[in-house]
């Protein structure tokens, strides 16, 4: 009998909030950005929140999951927050030139959602704004 570890992802009002607390193989990213885009899918999100504060080590493969996760989840309508990123971890990837460019970043799960929210009422705002306005 195999054992497979599956991801939570939680919807909490109009946000899916993923919180990574498993050291991620390949197999279980690739599970887990077929996991986000049917929850976007199915539930109508508007936010993603991707928690990585559980996760020890992103290598190359992971970073670059986590940035086309963003970067699909933003072609589908949503807007990505990643966060939690332990500094070490912030310091390689910057080292090594990878970058999770186009996704945005947050140093804790609540700036995260507070950043969802600034941008959620910026985005109202903008509705009811004349043209020309600013």
């Amino acid at each position: 009998m195999s054992s497979f570890v599956r991801i939570p992802i939680i919807k909490l009002y109009d946000n899916l909030i993923v919180s990574i607390q498993v050291a991620l193989s390949d197999r279980l990213a690739q599970q887990l950005k077929d996991d986000i885009t049917d929850q976007i899918q199915n539930t109508k999100a508007k936010g993603l929140i991707i928690d990585v504060s559980g996760v020890d080590l992103i290598d190359s493969y992971l970073s670059r999951a986590l940035r086309d996760i963003g970067l699909i989840s933003r072609m589908m309508g949503v807007r990505t927050v990643i966060c939690g990123l332990d500094p070490l971890i912030a310091m390689t990837l910057v080292e090594m030139d990878m970058s999770l460019q186009g996704v945005r970043t947050a140093l804790s799960l609540e700036r995260a959602v507070e950043l969802l929210d600034e941008e959620r009422k910026h985005q109202s705002l903008a509705l009811f704004r004349k043209p020309g306005e600013r």
